[in-house]
């Protein structure tokens, strides 16, 4: 090898990010100090609305609605909060519907990263009126999409990129979330499991800046973390503990399939009424009121009742209250396309799935297996487990029950990615005829080189070559073998231009025999054998061309072709890997041949 291909190959680095990281993570962090306010607003908004709805006062302090003295008429606050989402909705914008994540996948996926400036403001204040009313919901999801909105609308200021843009709007989102919970580190793990779609130093650390500012900054306006503190538990929970990790998990899984399943088969029968959609928010309002006069801690975010459930000290009435009637009420209300979160549901109907377990799971402590459960029940549910092992430590600090939080979680996650499809989150975007893949891999078109898959038994041609020179039949034969372009090369076989089959042919009829080849000859695309698979595609996909000769980078010396067949090979061979089951290593039990001679 030479020493200019050496010095290429050291060229090759691990990443491909470039000194731009640094103006996108600058204004990433400006993006952080913008979600913790924005976080802190909602808040707020959400304080106000709840006293204005429920208490009938002005003021913003953050109030459980289950304390209101309303009576029957509590059933009409949510309906009045749904009719003025719907509103908001039917005359500003149709995307404050929804929980926020799969809006904020949509504006990845299908609109460049790009957010309408007014999503920014209607969804703080959509959301805080449906949770305000009493709307059964977290505070997160919206916060989530204002912050990405917030994010969006910043990038579009500057002159980047749409995978820059997506960038500032995942750190935004980011942001939002660390504010809102108190967990800078599960915000950044959700961004890469759901958000980013990539694994990259050019997104991630943006995104992890935005979100240790928004921790930061909430320091100063809301407070430090853990939001659910819980009693110390055992580093050791033995064998059985263990165990009973892995039947929370397997039980979990099963409750993340049912709410998932509840949610779509609530949104699939308010498609069917003969009414538009501006009036299902008020009619799921009708079930969440309802819901609120049977048992009232399900209205609102709830954050009382999962700490309450994570110390142990809820009566069983409250259980079941959370799986009963909280659980129907959300995914109806979810169902009905109003606006609110799906995180502080998931945390509390999950804790309460471990308070009936810890009733016949060995006992470690208070609020243990809730507390296992709540991380295996989001782990379940949005398919992310290592946002929600992270998200379950940081909500309470407890880093004893990393283990059993890893166990639950994972067969939670297996549970129902192989029971579901799609996760409550992707099926919106599916059913809204997008497709996203949640799977991480290594592309095998970057690790391979064009010396891998290149051919070498091709056809050139010298450059001094006539038109009445090009014999058919070779020509023919050069095509049965796959190639249509031929490289035109000097004597020293250094390449000096390319023409194509059908050039060929034509210019046999039209052309003086004497003429040469020059009169066709086209500039060549050329591809290096030590490139990677990746940056040949990429020039394929930049020229329009499918085929190129492939050159030594000192000599210009042709060594081969390659073309878009090629690549394909290289593509099947990792499907190879995938696919092909074979048996490497054969056991040989001792005696064996004596064995089969006493059978004979």
């Amino acid at each position: 090898m030479s020493d200019s291909q050496k010095d290429y190959l050291r060229e090759l680095g691990d990443f491909t990010t470039t000194t731009r990281i640094i103006p996108i993570s600058l204004l990433a962090i400006g993006i952080g100090v913008a979600g913790a306010f924005i976080a802190w607003l909602l808040l707020r908004l959400i304080g106000f609305f709840t006293n204005l709805f429920y208490y009938w006062r002005i003021g913003s302090s953050f109030i459980s609605p289950a304390d209101n003295h309303l009576g029957w008429l509590a059933v009409l606050v949510p309906v009045a909060g749904g009719l003025i989402v719907g509103a908001m909705a039917y005359y500003g914008s149709e995307r404050i519907r929804g929980h926020g994540i799969p809006e904020a996948l949509e504006s990845i996926l299908i609109n460049g990263s790009k957010v309408e400036p007014r999503l920014a403001i209607l969804k703080p204040i959509s959301s805080a009126i449906s949770i305000g009313s009493g709307g059964p919901f977290g505070a997160e999801g919206p916060i989530i999409m204002t912050g990405g909105a917030v994010g969006s609308v910043v990038s579009q200021l500057f002159h980047l990129t749409a995978a820059e843009r997506k960038t500032l709007l995942v750190a935004g989102a980011a942001a939002g979330m660390a504010a809102t919970f108190a967990t800078p580190v599960a915000a950044v793990l959700l961004a890469v499991e759901l958000l980013l779609f990539e694994w990259k130093p050019r997104s991630a650390i943006p995104v992890a800046l935005a979100s240790a500012t928004a921790g930061a900054v909430r320091r100063y306006i809301l407070g430090l973390g853990p939001i659910f503190p819980v009693p110390a538990h055992g580093a050791f929970i033995g064998p059985d503990g263990l165990a009973g990790a892995a039947i929370v998990g397997l039980l979990a899984g099963g409750l993340s399939c049912l709410l998932t399943i509840s949610v779509y088969a609530a949104e699939d029968a308010f498609m069917k009424l003969p009414i538009h959609w501006k009036w299902w928010p008020a009619i799921g309002g009708v079930f969440v009121g309802l819901g609120g006069i049977i048992f009232p801690q399900a209205l609102g975010v709830g954050y009382d009742t999962i700490h309450s459930l994570l110390n142990g000290d809820v009566a069983t009435g409250v259980i079941a209250g959370v799986l009963l009637v909280k659980s129907a009420m959300w995914a109806i209300a979810l169902g009905s396309g109003t606006s609110g979160g799906v995180l502080a549901p998931l945390l509390m109907m999950g804790a309460a799935l471990g308070g009936v377990e810890a009733t016949f799971l060995p006992a470690n402590g208070a609020g243990f297996w809730p507390l296992i459960s709540m991380g295996a029940c989001l782990a379940g549910t949005m398919r992310s487990p290592f946002t929600a092992i992270l998200f379950a430590l940081e909500l309470t600090h407890d880093t004893n029950s990393l283990l059993p939080l890893l166990v639950a979680s994972s067969l939670a996650y297996v549970t129902t990615v192989l029971l579901l499809k799609r996760s409550i989150l992707t099926e919106k975007v599916a059913r809204r005829g997008f497709h996203l893949t949640r799977e991480y891999a290594i592309d095998p078109l970057e690790i391979l080189f064009v010396r891998e898959v290149m051919r070498t038994n091709l056809l050139a041609l010298p450059a001094d070559t006539k038109v009445g020179d090009v014999n058919e039949t070779l020509i023919r034969a050069a095509v049965s073998r796959g190639q249509r372009l031929y490289p035109v090369v000097d004597k020293d076989r250094r390449v000096k231009g390319v023409v194509t089959r059908k050039q060929l042919l034509d210019v046999r009829g039209s052309a003086e025999p004497d003429a040469s080849l020059g009169c066709i000859l086209q500039d060549p695309v050329t591809a290096r054998p030590d490139e990677p698979l990746r940056n040949v595609l990429a020039r394929m996909a930049e020229t329009g061309y499918s085929r190129f000769p492939v050159v030594e980078y000192e000599s210009g010396t042709l060594v081969g072709m390659i073309s878009l067949r090629d690549l394909l090979m290289a593509e099947s061979r990792s499907l190879a890997e995938e696919r092909k089951r074979e048996r490497v290593l054969k056991l040989r039990l001792p005696f064996g041949r004596l064995m089969r001679a006493a059978r004979n």
